[in-house]
């Protein structure tokens, strides 16, 4: 990672923290509606992965797809109003926070099915290779999903037709409530993989600097022709599952030590430290991040309630 591509990290990183430190104020105050999944305490994953990405790869997501969806291009204020189910949101208020789509952006997906996106993502490298593009597909998902079918159904077709597919796994160490330990005996999903040949690392989730040096060198692979690759990136929510989880399966940790790892603020350490920017420059891009999510607040709230109509019209099929 260089300074301009560090900046770059940061930057995203910024907007997906305030982003959804706003989103979860808005779903308190219920101009947000239904269940929220806020990634808050993992924007390193999203940033550094989707940073490396070019304009026709694609990516699919699940339920916790904010900070993915900002970070493969989607217009903020776009996203902000689908989440406030207005009309001019991405999916015209529609989807929701879980279903969040931009095909102009490549963002082809998410979806509150665990693990549901994983065979998709195949169908969009399978399409790639046919049409003869070195374009590739990223799926991200938690390590629950791992334990549905279509993960091994999907993983074995992957490497039998050695597709441009990478599976990012964001570990955060629960499925919803449960601990890795209580469901898998496995402990790392890097391993699973192991018996069709996949090339596999895990990282640190919360290094962005890792992040991106590890999945750069997967998606080189996957990118000239090797077939699929999975990073598996260790990570912790700051926010409990959903916004009102009361949060008490998990061990209280000292805020000290989550100052230290939150993912944000060590990637304002490390480039500070290696002089890829200033505190300034840091300053500034923070300051940014904020106020361009609160035009996006009232930019949303401008925009109309989708009309009782506009259900009926968007039916494909009966």
């Amino acid at each position: 990672m260089n300074a301009d591509q560090a900046r770059s990290v940061l930057r995203t990183m910024w907007r997906i923290r305030a982003f959804e430190e706003r989103v979860g104020r808005l779903k308190r105050s219920d101009e947000v509606h239904g269940l929220i999944h806020l990634s808050i305490g993992g924007e390193g994953v999203a940033a550094a992965v989707c940073g490396q990405l070019r304009d026709n790869d694609v990516v699919y997501s699940g339920h916790r797809a904010h900070g993915h969806v900002l970070a493969k291009g989607a217009p903020m204020p776009e996203t902000m109003a689908e989440l406030m189910g207005r009309e001019g949101g991405l999916c015209r208020g529609m989807g929701g926070s879980m279903h969040l789509v931009d095909v102009a952006h490549g963002m082809l997906g998410a979806t509150g099915v665990v693990g549901g996106t994983v065979p998709a993502a195949l169908g969009s490298a399978l399409a790639a290779r046919m049409r003869g593009e070195d374009t590739v597909s990223v799926v991200f998902f938690g390590d629950g999903a791992v334990q549905a079918g279509t993960f091994a159904e999907s993983v074995n077709l992957a490497a039998l037709w050695r597709l441009p597919v990478v599976l990012v796994c964001e570990n955060n160490g629960f499925a919803e409530f449960s601990p890795r330990s209580a469901h898998t005996p496995v402990e790392r999903v890097s391993d699973l993989v192991a018996p069709w040949g996949i090339p596999a690392a895990t990282v640190d989730g919360n290094d962005a600097v890792a992040v991106w040096e590890e999945f750069g060198r997967l998606l080189a692979g996957v990118r000239a022709g090797e077939g699929p690759a999975l990073l598996e990136a260790l990570t912790h929510r700051l926010r409990g599952h959903y916004e009102g989880d009361p949060d008490r399966y998990r061990v209280a940790v000292a805020a000290e030590e989550w100052q230290e790892r939150d993912p944000v603020l060590r990637l304002e350490r490390t480039g500070l430290e290696r002089g890829w920017f200033d505190a300034d420059e840091a300053k500034a891009v923070r300051e940014a991040a904020h106020a361009e999510v609160e035009d996006a607040v009232a930019w949303a709230r401008e925009s109309p309630w989708p009309t009782p109509e506009l259900a009926s019209s968007l039916v494909y099929g009966s």
